[in-house]
């Protein structure tokens, strides 16, 4: 208690202090300095100013006059400061039904000039409306400059806005029916084994109102299904609510100045899981040592093997094997190598029912035989065109590989094809190729064929 009062104490004394200081003491000096210049004149006031009551009424008369100036700042003893409020947010009146208003700030700065207390009620109180009324301006086609004006809380400061004015556009509002669409967003939060099986929107239209221009620049208005909704998480049916509709240019942005109504929709969306069993097809890359060939290859110890694919119907039907790719460069002069390999999602698979593979492969000494192609097709010949190949009945080729694998190859197994894409009708002698799908075998073909191609 006792330094509680100590301290109010000494409160109370340096307000005396400063009261003396700047009131009492001048005040003094100032009828002190009268008194002295009258007396050296020889003017008899003597008795006025020995009056007892006369400094005191002095002093409360100056001192009022003193408080008034400070009051009305004519004297100012604090010094003014200055404080900006960033992103204060500005209301627009205007009529909304009629009019589209361009070029409208959503947020401007405020700086706040007065008095350091002054300005921290100001902030206190936060009333910073800053208003842009438009309530007596019409459409036209060129923009008008209109002065934001802000509502002082405290009338005792000034304020300066930045910016202090805007450039606006006012167009008349129009409105139009536009049919709708849907996206799928977030299916990546999806399950991988679930598929879009169908969507059904609550409408099939909508009404989009803006300014004529803005209207002309809607390419689409979307509804945006969120698949990362916690509740699709299993093969059935489920009622979406509150879908946000999106209007896009032919760009693909979305249009900000444009009204949708509503502004939400709902959905049904029925969720299904598509699979099929498909066989991993293991490929090579580089070459193996010379006189050397694959005898065999197995793929987590069987000679064949298949994985389940899953993904949307359309998109995985076309999917008839999995690609696996492994390096053989150098190999063959020990009788065996083993891979691990990663199984990588084709396009338009969701998810693989194994992600890894062991693959053994086992060398042989290379062999090699003759057959004779009589069947050559052609590939990417442009339409209207025909071709046929002429002089010559039939193509030798070499098999090459282990004995045992190509003893099983006849030429029936074999596809062989010419490549005609970007030939015109003439005569050509081009190279023909061998389709092959069997990384234990490999072809070598020396000839080439004739082949005239006409206009059909």
């Amino acid at each position: 208690m006792k330094k509680i009062g100590k301290a109010i104490g000494r409160f109370f004394m340096a307000i005396y202090r400063v009261i003396d200081k700047i009131i009492v003491t001048p005040i003094s000096r100032l009828i002190f300095n009268i008194r002295e210049y009258l007396r050296s004149k020889n003017i008899k006031l003597d008795y006025i100013f020995n009056r007892p009551n006369f400094m005191i009424y002095v002093s409360l008369i100056l001192a009022v006059v003193v408080f008034l100036l400070i009051d009305s700042r004519v004297i100012t003893l604090v010094e003014s400061e200055a404080e900006v409020i960033t992103n204060v947010p500005v209301t627009v009146n205007y009529n909304e039904e009629a009019y589209v208003v361009e070029g409208i700030p959503e947020t401007v700065d405020i700086v706040l000039i007065g008095r350091k207390s002054d300005i921290y009620l100001a902030k206190q109180l936060g009333t910073n409306n800053v208003i842009l009324d438009l309530s007596d301006y019409e459409a036209r086609d060129s923009a008008y400059r209109v002065y934001l004006s802000y509502t002082k809380s405290i009338d005792s400061i000034d304020y300066k806005l930045d910016p202090s004015y805007v450039t606006v556009t006012i167009k008349d509002k129009i409105s139009v029916t536009k049919s709708i669409d849907y996206d799928l967003i977030n299916e990546q939060y999806l399950s991988e084994e679930l598929s879009v099986e169908s969507v059904e929107l609550s409408r099939s239209e909508v009404v989009v109102k803006g300014s004529e221009d803005a209207i002309n620049n809607i390419a689409s208005v979307k509804a945006l299904i969120d698949l990362s909704d916690d509740a699709l998480k299993e093969v059935g049916t489920y009622e979406i609510d509150n879908i946000k509709l999106v209007a896009y240019d032919s760009n693909g942005e979305v249009l900000d100045n444009i009204e949708i109504v509503p502004t939400t929709l709902t959905a049904t969306i029925t969720l299904d899981t598509y699979s099929k069993s498909v066989p991993l097809d293991v490929r090579t890359t580089g070459n193996l040592v010379t006189g050397k060939a694959i005898a065999s290859i197995l793929i987590n110890n069987r000679n064949s093997y298949s994985v389940t694919i899953y993904g949307d119907e359309e998109q995985i039907a076309d999917i008839l094997s999995v690609p696996v790719t492994i390096n053989v460069d150098g190999e063959g002069a020990n009788s065996s190598r083993s891979y691990n390999v990663t199984i990588s999602k084709p396009t338009g698979v969701r998810a693989l029912s194994e992600n890894n593979a062991s693959i053994m492969v086992t060398f042989g000494d290379e062999k090699q035989k003759e057959l004779e192609l009589s069947t050559i097709s052609s590939k990417n010949l442009s339409s209207g065109y025909s071709a046929n190949i002429i002089g010559t009945s039939s193509v030798p080729v070499i098999v090459k590989g282990v004995q045992s694998v190509i003893d099983n190859v006849d030429a029936s197994d074999i596809n062989a094809y010419i490549d005609l894409e970007g030939y015109t009708p003439g005569e050509y002698e081009v190279e023909v190729k061998i389709e092959n799908n069997d990384p234990r075998l490999s072809y070598v073909v020396s000839s080439k064929v004739k082949v005239r191609i006409t206009k059909e």
